[in-house]
């Protein structure tokens, strides 16, 4: 595997220099692959080396790459040694690439393959916190939560993956002025019968009706300010009706979890930290950090200059807690029951401004760890249409998805029969749904497209699946092979080594995904392993091969098959046998 040949090399490069092998470790990168293109295997970058003060930045950099090249010597592993510009080329012994990068992997995924490299051991381990997804209760899950819970989904599996330990963390919108107004119009426009005939439906509609209703009258918009002030004072009656609320929700919203294939550790809320919120009040102001303003809120300067310019409002005038006075007292008692390293909260763009509040807050009140404290933006998503019209609620999302892909896959002449075609187009269609989502930068938006998506050719999810499919189909039919043994040196052929070349990287885009928190690396690294084994897979016949060379060739394809079904479950995409 990829750690193999980059502690080799960085070995080599200690005992030449004499200097730690760990300093060459970052400036060691596999070579990217080109179609139908020789190339090296590693390539040792000298800027960087330069730029991290491993060597002198003085002098010309093409003859000091030069001179340390001469000074590299080729061995049983590295068959060929090149210099070009400020760069060191590697290629290895072909039948010990093959080895060194199959021999770990078996068909189905779920190995270690890339995760013990030197790159990734660099990262720091701990307990990562990722609070994501968070609807608001009494509401059917809007669709615009899709980006928060997949990308959210993805950061925990990734972290859990480089060896963290994750809390994966629903914060529900369970609190605040909106109760209030659900908690009237309820009482004004609510039927028990129909809140269990279809709950959040009903739900939804009382709260558009008694929007309408504040609209324009003073004394609906008063009794919900009421309403919110018993709840935030525990009276019973209030308490009891909103309890009913959020746990008719918590189970409706898992329902939708399940069909997106996740589950969370803690179902969270800010009701859950009411109890804080007076002790930080309490707090802000023996730091002398709250002030009044003339209306009587409540009120933290986050100006430099202390003069009022920059205000952060955290009590209303009368008394009640805001959104971010609960995210002061959630992220204390979070630090203080969870001991966490790094706390990672993923939401749109548009609440930027609230978390650079929030963790200025937790600095000012001295609480040093709000620096690990990371807020995740995305951008938005345009044009998410049903054939019924603009889509609200994700479910219409998750079942026109399903619908399509079954349309799609009952149409084509290559669809196998399966037990359950409706849970595979399921999973094919959320597949499709994440990889349009994570093939951008998060904080762009972008412009959903049904027929993009669905598309079996070119970089779908669709595609994904199928090459998954293809490479279990393949050992499938191909069964009375034992690939468990093989001879490395039969893959010499050129879509072979591609491959090979290519899994040289997988540690590179899972470090470079975890330094930037982007899935895109990751899901680019995937996409073209499928098209170096869609090639492989005419070039190279296991049935009508001898049988060392059928064998060989079965191992290339369920090895990368493997390391296909690992990045896609760290992606938060289920692989699929069948399509």
């Amino acid at each position: 595997m990829a750690c193999f040949f980059r502690r080799r090399i960085a070995a080599q490069l200690g005992r030449t220099m004499r200097l730690c092998e760990d300093a060459f470790i970052p400036a060691l990168s596999a070579v990217p692959v080109f179609k139908k293109q020789q190339t090296a295997d590693l390539r040792l970058s000298i800027n960087m080396l330069r730029d991290n003060g491993v060597l002198p930045s003085i002098g010309d950099i093409r003859a000091q790459t030069e001179h340390l090249a001469r000074q590299l010597k080729q061995d049983s592993v590295v068959e060929e040694i090149t210099a070009e510009s400020a760069v060191i080329y590697f290629r290895f012994n072909r039948k010990l690439l093959a080895q060194k990068i199959l021999e770990p992997l078996r068909m189905g995924g779920n190995s270690k393959f890339g995760l013990n490299s030197e790159l990734l051991k660099s990262l720091k381990r701990g307990l990562t916190l990722v609070e994501y997804s968070s609807p608001n209760i009494a509401k059917k899950f809007h669709a615009g939560h899709l980006r928060s819970t997949i990308i959210g989904n993805f950061i925990a599996n990734l972290k859990q993956s480089l060896g963290n330990k994750v809390i994966r963390m629903n914060y529900l919108g369970d609190w605040g002025l909106q109760f209030g107004l659900l908690g009237v119009g309820f009482r004004q426009f609510g039927s028990q019968e129909q809140l269990k005939q279809n709950p959040l439906q009903h739900l939804f509609e009382v709260y558009v009706k008694v929007n309408q209703e504040a609209e324009h009258n003073e004394d609906t918009r008063l009794a919900a300010r009421d309403f919110f002030r018993q709840l935030e004072h525990h009276e019973s009656g209030a308490v009891s009706l909103w309890q009913q609320f959020r746990d008719i929700t918590v189970s409706e919203y898992r329902h939708v979890y399940k069909r997106l294939g996740l589950d969370f550790d803690v179902y969270s809320g800010e009701s859950f930290h009411q109890e804080r919120v007076q002790e930080v009040v309490q707090q802000l102001q023996d730091g002398g950090l709250l002030k009044t303003t003339e209306k009587g809120a409540g009120v933290v300067d986050l100006s430099a200059a202390q003069d009022m310019s920059t205000v952060s409002t955290v009590l209303r005038s009368d008394g009640t807690s805001l959104y971010i006075t609960r995210d002061i007292a959630a992220a204390i008692d979070r630090k203080e029951q969870y001991h966490f390293d790094e706390m990672i909260y993923v939401t749109d763009k548009s609440q930027t401004n609230h978390f650079q509040q929030l963790f200025q807050i937790l600095q000012a009140m001295g609480h040093s760890w709000a620096d690990r404290c990371h807020h995740v933006t995305f951008g938005l998503v345009q044009g998410m249409k049903t054939r019924g019209g603009e889509v609200v609620f994700l479910e219409d999302v998750l079942d026109e998805a399903r619908a399509r892909m079954l349309h799609n896959m009952k149409q084509s002449k290559t669809t196998k029969e399966m037990d359950d075609a409706e849970d595979t187009a399921q999973k094919v269609g959320i597949s499709a749904l994440i990889v349009q989502d994570f093939k951008g930068p998060l904080q762009s938006g972008y412009k959903f497209d049904w027929d993009t998506m669905l598309q079996a050719q070119g970089d779908t999810g669709v595609f994904l699946q199928y090459t998954h499919a293809r490479v279990c189909s393949l050992i499938q039919r191909n069964d009375n092979i034992d690939a468990a043994t093989f001879d490395p040196s039969l893959l010499t052929e050129p879509s072979s080594i591609a491959i090979l070349q290519h899994l040289l990287r997988y540690d590179e885009a899972l470090y470079q995904s975890a330094q930037d928190l982007q899935p895109k690396h990751l899901l680019n690294f995937l996409l073209k392993l499928c098209h170096l084994i869609a090639s492989a897979h005419r070039e190279l016949p296991v049935k009508g091969s001898p049988q060392e060379v059928a064998q060989a060739r079965l191992r290339l394809f369920s090895g990368s098959g493997s390391v296909l079904a690992d990045g896609m479950r760290i992606l938060g995409i289920t692989p699929v046998d069948k399509m």
